[in-house]
Parts: C-alpha cells; sequence; structure tokens
C-alpha cells in the first residue's frame, strides 16, 4: 500500500495509514504481501540470530504447551509472579539512563529480559514481561555483558532470568530492516538510530523457548500481513510478542481474530487481565470493549448470578457494574453488593479502602442511592472519610437539581466509561423525598415515570418505587395498569403501601397529585386515609379517570417531554 507524501522509515506515519476506515481486515488486505521474500537472503539485508534460552522450571507449561485459554491463564500468571519474585518488584517504573559509547561491537545482541537501547538512550519497558535489547561488545573485546562502552556499568538485575550459557538451539533468519522498520517503530529504531551500532549486519535475539514460536508467526505477519495460527492461546501469543515489539497492525489482527471467536467468561476475565500495555493499546480496544459487553450480557440480571459474580476478579466486577443495562432492585443494591464483594477479597481494610478510592468507588452511582442509605456510606469505615464525604455532596448536589439540569449532566457522560449520573433501569424507581418533621410528620415524594415504562405496564403490569421512610415506617409507590372496576377498559392506577409485616398499624392522610398542560403545576388527583397494617397497599384504580388509550394517546396532558410526574403527599395522622 503506497501511502502519498509518506515517510517509508517513519514509523508514525506507517501507523496512522495503519488506521485508515475499514480497520483492521481493510489495512490487511492492501497492505503489500512480500511472504515471498520472508527468510530468502536474496531480498534481505541483514541475518537474525535467534538464541532460544530454557525457560524458568516454575514457568515450563504441561504437556509441552498450553491447550486451553485456562492452562495459558494460568501459565501466564505463574510467569509474571515468577518475574515479579525475581525482580522484588510489583510493576517496572520507566528510566532513562543516557550511555556514551566508544566501543564498537560487530554483533547487536538482544536480550528479551534486558532494556534495549535506542539513539544511546536506556529504555526499559514497563510490561514486566516485556522485550527488550542491548547493545554488547564481542567477548573479544574484554568487555563483559554489565559494562557499555567508556566504561559504563549497567546493573542488571533481570540478567539472572536468563542463562547465557544455556542456549537449547539457534535459529538464523534473514531479514529485510525496511519491511520490520515499516511495521514495527521499535525496528525502525533499531535499524536508524545513526549510530555504527545500526549499520551492523547480524542482529542476535535472546528469547525464551516459550516465545519462540510467537515470535517467529510475528515476524512471517510482518512480511505478509497474515498469521497460519487460529487458536485462542497462539493468538494471544502473538499479540502479547506484538505488544513488545510495537507491530500495531499484528496487535489489531490478532485482535480481530480473537473478536470473532466464541467468548466465553473465562476468555473475557483474561481478555481484561492483559498487561497494562496492551490493554492501552488502541489496536485491543475493540477486543476489551467486547469482552466487557459479554460480562454485561451475561451477569445482566445479578440476582440470578450472585456467587458467581461474587466469585468474578476486579476487572469483572468493573465490566460488570458499569453497564447501563444492569437489572438491578436498586443503586442501594449496588452499593450493598460492591461492599461485599470487596469485604471478601480485600480482608485489610487498609486495602479495601485503596481499592474503593482508585476502582470501585467509580462503578456505584451515588447519586441514585437513597439519602437514608448516603448516611450510611458517611460512617462506613471500608470507606476514606474524605472520599465518601465527596461522592455523598456530589449525590446530594445531583438530587437537588432540575431535571433539564440532571439530563444535561448525564449526557455529558455518555462516551464515559464510568457514569455517575445515567441512570440505570432500575427495578424499583428512584424517588425524591422531601420531610418534615414539624408541626406534623410528612413526606413529600415525587415519582417520574418515562413513557416508555408506561407503555411496557400494559396490559397488567406494575412498577415499584424505592423505598421512602416516614414516622420510622418504610413506604412504598407502585403504579399499575389495571382495569376500571366501573368500565371494562384498562385505566392507570397509582397505590401507597407500606413495606413492614406484622402487627404494626399506622394512621395516614394522603393526596395523589400529578403535572398536567398547561399550566405543567400539579394537580391533586386524589386524596384520602388509611390505617395500614403491615404488607397492606391503598390507592386508587383510574387516577385519571380516563381509558389507557386517552392516557396514552401522543397529545395526553399528563407527559411532559415524555415524562409522567406524580406526586404523593403522606401526613402521619394525630
Amino acid at each position: 500500500m503506497r501511502v502519498p507524501d509518506a515517510d517509508l522509515f517513519n514509523p508514525q506515519s506507517i501507523m496512522d495509514s495503519d488506521f485508515s476506515p475499514g480497520g483492521a481486515s481493510a489495512s490487511a488486505s492492501v497492505d503489500p504481501d512480500f511472504g515471498f521474500a520472508f527468510d530468502d537472503s536474496n531480498f534481505s539485508d541483514r541475518t537474525l540470530r535467534i538464541e532460544i534460552m530454557p525457560d524458568l522450571p516454575e514457568t515450563k507449561s504441561d504437556g509441552g504447551g498450553c491447550c486451553s485459554i485456562a492452562d495459558w491463564a494460568r501459565n501466564r500468571k505463574r510467569r509474571r509472579e515468577d518475574f515479579k519474585k525475581e525482580n522484588g518488584l510489583f510493576c517496572f517504573v520507566s528510566k532513562i539512563k543516557i550511555i556514551d559509547f566508544i566501543g564498537q561491537s560487530e554483533e547487536q545482541i538482544l536480550n528479551c529480559n534486558l532494556p534495549y537501547m535506542v539513539d544511546g538512550v536506556t529504555y526499559e519497558n514497563q510490561d514486566e514481561e516485556a522485550m527488550a535489547m542491548v547493545e554488547e561488545s564481542p567477548s573479544d573485546i574484554g568487555l563483559n555483558s554489565n559494562q557499555i562502552g567508556n566504561g559504563s556499568i549497567y546493573n542488571n538485575d533481570s540478567s539472572k532470568n536468563m542463562d547465557c550459557s544455556k542456549v537449547l538451539r539457534v535459529k538464523t533468519i534473514h531479514i529485510s530492516s525496511p519491511i520490520l522498520a515499516a511495521k514495527s517503530p521499535f525496528f525502525y529504531k533499531l535499524f536508524s538510530n545513526g549510530m555504527k551500532e545500526s549499520e551492523q549486519r547480524h542482529v542476535t535475539l535472546r528469547i525464551h523457548a516459550s516465545e519462540e514460536t510467537a515470535l517467529l508467526d510475528l515476524l512471517s505477519f510482518m512480511y505478509s500481513n497474515t498469521l497460519s495460527t487460529t487458536t485462542p492461546t497462539a493468538l494471544l501469543d502473538v499479540l502479547m510478542a506484538a505488544d513488545k515489539f510495537e507491530v500495531a497492525s499484528c496487535m489489531r489482527y490478532c485482535s480481530r481474530l480473537l473478536r470473532n471467536l466464541p467468548m466465553t467468561c473465562e476468555s473475557a476475565l483474561l481478555y481484561l487481565d492483559l498487561p497494562s500495555s496492551v490493554l492501552m493499546a488502541d489496536a485491543v480496544q475493540p477486543l476489551t470493549d467486547a469482552a466487557k459487553q459479554f460480562l454485561a450480557v451475561r451477569y445482566k440480571d445479578i440476582t440470578k448470578f450472585q456467587e458467581e459474580v461474587l466469585n468474578l476478579p476486579l476487572t469483572g466486577i468493573e465490566a460488570v457494574f458499569s453497564s447501563d443495562d444492569l437489572q438491578v432492585a436498586s443503586e442501594d443494591a449496588v452499593y450493598d453488593f460492591v461492599l461485599k464483594w470487596a469485604r471478601t477479597h480485600y480482608p485489610k481494610l487498609e486495602e479495601r479502602r485503596g481499592i474503593f478510592a482508585t476502582r470501585l468507588s467509580r462503578v456505584i452511582r451515588f447519586p441514585y442511592m437513597t439519602c437514608r442509605k448516603l448516611k450510611k456510606v458517611l460512617t462506613c469505615i471500608d470507606f476514606d472519610p474524605e472520599l465518601a464525604s465527596k461522592v455523598v455532596l456530589e449525590a446530594l448536589f445531583f438530587k437537588s437539581e432540575m431535571p433539564h439540569r440532571q439530563r444535561a449532566l448525564a449526557a455529558e457522560e455518555a462516551n464515559a466509561t464510568y457514569r455517575r449520573f445515567v441512570e440505570r433501569t432500575y427495578k424499583y424507581r428512584p424517588v425524591k423525598v422531601v420531610e418534615f418533621e414539624l408541626p406534623r410528620q410528612q413526606c413529600v415524594v415525587y415519582l417520574d415515570l418515562k413513557r416508555e415504562e408506561c407503555t411496557h405496564l400494559f396490559p397488567a403490569g406494575r412498577v415499584y418505587s424505592q423505598a421512602f421512610h416516614l414516622g420510622g415506617q418504610g413506604f412504598f409507590l407502585s403504579a399499575h395498569c389495571n382495569m376500571d372496576q366501573q368500565s371494562p377498559f384498562h385505566c392507570f392506577g397509582l397505590f401507597l403501601g407500606m413495606q413492614e409485616r406484622g402487627s404494626v398499624t399506622f394512621a395516614v392522610d394522603y393526596e395523589f397529585a400529578a403535572r398536567s398542560k398547561p399550566t405543567e403545576d400539579y394537580v391533586s388527583k386524589y386524596k384520602g386515609n388509611y390505617t395500614f397494617t403491615g404488607g397492606k397497599a391503598v390507592g386508587y384504580r383510574n387516577l385519571f379517570g380516563i381509558p389507557w388509550t386517552a392516557f396514552m394517546s401522543d397529545d395526553s396532558i399528563y407527559f411532559i417531554n415524555g415524562i409522567l410526574h406524580l406526586r404523593a403527599e403522606l401526613t402521619i395522622r394525630q
């Protein structure tokens, strides 16, 4: 593929051209196929010598390879943990060291566990399994692997991961530097750093035995733009190698093939647990998005999978509870479940506070929690007090906003990963409550229903509000589509119920009202009084005194911008 006005050896221009409309398949289909030149001396200007070193005993895969996603995940996790122990670190921090070169090496040696050197600058890769390269002088010059030019000493703590005296086998491949440089910024820097090292004809690469197949597949892809392997584990290995050597086109290709394979919970969680350098790559975003969507859909109704969801790792919890379509009773239930999960997986308070501050608080939509539950957040020891105050205040400010402002705040988060102000489809609809203690205990409850929600009530459905409290007792509202007692037609009904069951009695005066056009003010529709006993409800079967068809018609006076606004006033009788 010819890119007008593009520098063939500028990786940025090549990368930009790779992201042309049509995605990975389009790019792969139009790029030139140089497969005929792979490992052919007639079309090559350099030689790549691959030294295959033995894997660490703990990282050898059983049976000579990984045959399933589970095996791959376990093996990779074991390699990562061993590598962390070997280096005494949990993650690498990028460091840059300026190196002066005096020694003129005849051969470039790339070690997959060593920092790589480009343009005289040493870079440590942030990924724990990252490939790297270093320039070495030949042994006859008298410099060991820790001496790099001008007597500069580089202490390589990770070098012990690969015993250079135990080379299992060597593979030699003829390579074309223009082809590799056009596909990979890594090789571009290697071959064009302007120093004598970049002019050497021989490059030696040291890798572990478990990485051999993936590297060879990657090199072949850089020529032919295709892979012969199609198994998930092999594609993941190639994806990891492509990330290490910065071959974005291969990462997109692997991501697309993996996305087209049948997704399982196991594979979805694995994709979300790839190294951070892989997850941050634009080429892998469609794969991780598909994994998140799969988990969100599978666990949409968490009441059916409570134990299974409780055992999910952090990445799975984030994917499930970030979904707008989560079917849950209320945001209070989300808070309770996430709190239970955190206490199960992070028994230490300090760790639990940390994970809430950095990850878990983002999946809870505090503005849609009840005020009663928000009070508990303020006193919850699992939250840092400063964080608790912040999320509760933000929630209360949101609740106090006008509806149009709330919708605007939600719209601003349309493309955000974590949405604080977007309302889920709760089983129990959120309400706004204003409470009064004097001169009498009283509360005013506001319930808004969308036209679509009312449509779904026909012919015999009902929707419940979240609980609210008056005089220490829990109440709720329920909207119904039912048959009118006087006439044979459906109509809209509204009822008030008390939660507590038992011998408790509670005398309440109540009034139902609704906004209506043209004034859009609340108009009283029904008044009554009732002495509640636990589990009882009272209301009016035909609140508006009209058939369901008239209530739902396009010119209905009760829907204002597609919203039905209801109000209930409750007062404890003296």
